[in-house]
């Protein structure tokens, strides 16, 4: 199964660090948040990702073109033109890059990716949240429901998109950009069938994806979702930059899964 993210949009909110780079490159502990999305995917034995980028895209794609040497030690004999790798690290990822425009809504991006996906289940999610999302547990929810889309749900303090969750897990309305109070609201980690693609419009680049389709997922009773009490974090401004980073630092990042002896495949 593919993981599809979210990657192209202006983090106008993290603009300190977004003037050069785009925000899912915004570094973590000196890893950028979108290699901690991926490592905890990873982990769970999902490899294959499909980015979605738009803003500065060039600097997504020049990192994973170079991962292979900005992880490794090397010896560059600049006499005799020839350059020595050691002890590499790498991670066992197929990365596809697919630029979907700087302009591009959240919807129109993911449409755009069906090409890449094809008749086939995948996941989703946005480049700038982690969590401790149980993956395995995420996708048997999905599976168990027999409907188009599960997504997380969360529990923060804030501004989100409020959901009315019935006791199946079931979301009968969605309403993007509530005043947050308690509700249960999207956290991302998303799993999909490829029924979803046709609730995006292809021919326009406006369509915003927590807006007409997730709307109208929730009123043809296909929109499900998977309550998740533990971490979730999504880094919207540079206070939750430096808090994330510093429990990376402090060795106490609940997100880093991978960092736990069992491995956990589907």
């Amino acid at each position: 199964m593919k993981v599809l993210i979210l990657a192209g949009g202006l983090g106008t909110r993290l603009s300190e660090e977004t003037k050069l780079i785009p925000k899912p490159m915004v570094e973590i502990g000196g890893k950028p948040i979108l290699w901690h999305i991926m490592k905890t995917y990873s982990y769970y034995g999902f490899d294959e990702f499909v980015i979605l980028t738009g803003y500065k895209s060039h600097v997504i794609k020049e990192y994973f073109v170079n991962y292979y040497q900005r992880y490794s030690d090397i010896t560059v004999d600049m006499l005799n033109n020839s350059v020595e790798i050691h002890r590499t690290q790498t991670e066992p990822w197929k990365v596809t890059m697919l630029y979907t425009g700087e302009n591009t809504m959240t919807g129109s991006r993911i449409k755009k990716a069906q090409d890449y996906i094809g008749h086939e289940k995948f996941m989703l999610t946005y480049g700038d949240g982690v969590s401790d999302v149980n993956i395995v547990e995420l996708i048997k929810h999905h599976n168990a429901s027999g409907k188009y889309l599960t997504l997380t749900a969360v529990k923060p303090s804030g501004k989100f998109g409020a959901l009315d969750i019935a006791e199946d897990g079931s979301i009968s309305n969605f309403r993007e950009k509530s005043q947050g109070d308690g509700n249960w609201i999207n956290g991302g980690f998303m799993v999909c069938e490829p029924e979803v693609f046709d609730y995006i419009d292809p021919n326009s680049n406006d369509i915003i994806f927590e807006k007409e389709p997730l709307e109208n997922l929730a009123r043809d009773g296909q929109l499900n979702s998977y309550k998740h009490n533990g971490f979730w974090y999504p880094m919207d401004t540079l206070k939750g930059k430096n808090e994330l980073t510093d429990m990376w630092m402090n060795g106490t990042a609940p997100w880093a899964v991978w960092f736990k002896k069992e491995v956990l495949h589907v």
